[in-house]
């Protein structure tokens, strides 16, 4: 296993530490049809999350939040007002 922090990837693609995420995607999974995002929309803000400098190993730095929780809800935004 290696040292280094993945600093593009989402908390999904981090398969050394995926059990400790898991409450993330689970959380996700059960949001309220309400106000989650629809899929489509969902993947193209993390698209853009994964181009951003700002990420690092699934959190947004210029933040701190979890950018997958964030771009889960259909009413939050990019702090670097990217979507």
């Amino acid at each position: 296993m290696s040292d280094r922090t993945c600093k593009r990837c989402l908390t999904r693609e981090l398969a050394d530490q995926a059990k400790e995420f898991q409450n993330i995607r689970d959380y996700i999974d059960n949001l309220d049809v309400d106000i989650k995002s629809p899929d489509v929309l969902y993947e193209e803000r993390l698209s853009i999350c994964k181009e951003c400098d700002m990420l690092l190993a699934g959190m947004c730095r210029k933040c701190g939040c979890y950018v997958e929780l964030r771009a889960a809800v259909t009413k939050n935004y990019c702090p670097g007002k990217k979507w």
